[in-house]
């Protein structure tokens, strides 16, 4: 058996108090197909880097194969598609062509230059390139930020189909369900092997978390018994105590003028004292025992609630639009379309890449550059809050930004927090910060917003599992009124109240 092995597995970079990985042992089968799940900030693409060798660590980490990256680094995109395979490629030529040919990617576009190539493509070309040689162990990290719907179904279908294991970070539930058979679970500074997809993954956690909790509440009721115990002991020990006291204090008072008295007083001092010592030896004990105890209480990660502010409107539709069609230089991106978005609707629209989606939100904002037929009705005077797929323009310390944006700065930090962003990454600059955490700044932006609308395009890109957890049960606890695109099919499926499918407005 081909297999990855971690023994004592420990990092930590030096600026944090814990470390990230703690004594880790695991091990895979290099067929098996497991994708690694864990919080923003818990250590998903620091893993994928110790297995690289990128770091300096703790332990070992023992491998049959040799580790390779996704996405790989393309030093000039403006070439052909062609050289820039032929500098990353490992393998023989035909080998890729091979691959391209199972993704379902035609020849023509080897003479394309690869900056050409939309995000779909290039991402299909890098997949070729890693899946021509065999003998590699992939580590794939977020391969589903640029595909739409039908290429997320090409690609997963192609993984699916490979004898070959891997190693998968996505972002993309359902994706994710589709194409592994193991799951790598970062939890507690641990990592946890689960056998089987997603869901089941899920649904085991669940379970776990519910036992734990459950034992924890049974050892937090103990403890609590037993620091009560502790208490009522003590207190019984300072009353033998005060007693030992009192009659001393009566055998003075009971003295003759000689001196001589009724009682013993050697005879109270060792009465005392024994009594004293076994107090303090039951007090010690319980408080022993409690403190065992809470030796043993889990650490159960919770995902917390985020904060979303839709604003009540008297406005009973928000938006219409009657027979609309959008162009640019005269070439329709879709047939004409009639929809609303009423109060309380969450319209969700779907269609693959270049199908008009972006174009179409940017029509509602008043800033689409092409040609619009038809009619668009907005609402007078309503309020709404964007997340946009493009934010570059976020800039600046994050007390700045909220003044800016004129949002309770507080509030924003609360739901930054929430969404997995450190405390120390709050004193950088916007620009700065990773791709993923300037997308959470976005994200908690528009949370924070008041809104009788909410208009997002693909908010999930770069945000973990958890955080689609977080977004869904805010937009189902509070019930806003939305216009969004997004290509994460689960999502769609639990928050959407309509649906408007572009490509059938194609077709």
């Amino acid at each position: 058996m081909s297999s990855i092995e971690l023994k004592q597995l420990s990092f930590g970079f030096d600026l944090q108090q814990e470390r990230l990985f703690d004594q880790v042992d695991l091990v895979i089968d290099t067929s098996w197909k497991l994708g690694l799940i864990g919080r923003n900030g818990r250590g998903k693409t620091t893993l994928l880097n110790l297995l690289l060798g990128k770091y300096a660590y703790q332990g070992v980490i023992q491998s049959t194969k040799q580790f390779v990256y996704f996405p790989q680094t393309v030093v000039d995109p403006t070439q052909l598609t062609q050289y820039v395979i032929e500098e990353l490629m490992t393998g023989e030529f035909w080998q890729v062509k091979r691959e391209l040919t199972l993704l379902g990617i035609t020849p023509d576009i080897l003479w394309r230059p690869f900056s050409s190539l939309s995000g779909g493509e290039q991402t299909k070309v890098l997949l070729a390139l890693l899946f021509s040689e065999e003998t590699h162990f992939p580590l794939i990290d977020e391969p589903t930020n640029h595909l739409d719907k039908q290429a997320r179904t090409q690609v997963a279908s192609y993984l699916k189909q490979k004898k070959q294991g891997f190693l998968l970070v996505s972002h993309d539930r359902e994706f994710v369900d589709e194409v592994v058979n193991h799951i790598v679970s970062i939890e507690r500074h641990q990592l946890v092997l689960y056998q089987g997809n997603f869901s089941v993954y899920e649904q085991e956690k669940a379970n776990r978390d519910a036992y734990e909790q459950a034992q924890n509440e049974k050892l937090k009721k103990e403890i609590h018994r037993l620091q009560e115990t502790a208490a009522q002991k003590a207190q019984w020990a300072g009353n033998r105590e005060k007693d030992k006291h009192n009659k001393r204090k009566g055998f003075i008072n009971s003295e003759d003028k000689n001196g001589k008295g009724g009682i013993d007083k050697g005879s109270i001092g060792a009465d005392a004292a024994r009594t004293m010592k076994r107090a303090k030896a039951i007090v010690k004990r319980v408080e022993s025992q409690a403190a065992q105890k809470a030796t043993l209480l889990k650490e159960i990660e919770m995902v917390d609630q985020l904060i979303m502010h839709p604003k009540p409107t008297h406005h009973d539709t928000l938006i219409e639009c009657t027979n609309l069609q959008l162009s640019y230089d005269g070439i329709p991106l879709f047939e004409p379309v009639s929809f609303s978005v009423k109060k309380g609707e969450r319209l969700a629209i779907i269609g693959r890449n270049g199908s008009g989606k972006s174009s179409l939100l940017a029509a509602m904002l008043g800033i689409f550059t092409g040609e619009i037929a038809g009619e668009i009705k907005i609402a007078h005077g309503i309020q709404w809050s964007l997340i946009r797929q493009l934010y570059e323009d976020n800039q600046g310390s994050l007390e700045a930004f909220a003044e800016q944006e004129k949002i309770a700065y507080q509030d924003l930090l609360h739901n930054l927090r929430k969404l997995g962003v450190e405390r120390e990454t709050f004193l950088q600059s916007i620009e700065t910060m990773s791709m993923g955490q300037r997308k959470r700044v976005e994200v908690a932006r528009s949370l924070t917003q008041e809104a009788e609308i909410f208009i997002w395009d693909e908010p999930l890109n770069y945000l973990d599992v958890f955080n689609h957890s977080q977004i869904e049960e805010a937009i189902l606890r509070t019930q806003p009124t939305m216009l969004l695109i997004e290509h994460d099919q689960r999502f769609i499926e639990t928050i959407a109240t309509n649906i408007l499918d572009l490509d059938q407005a194609r077709d």
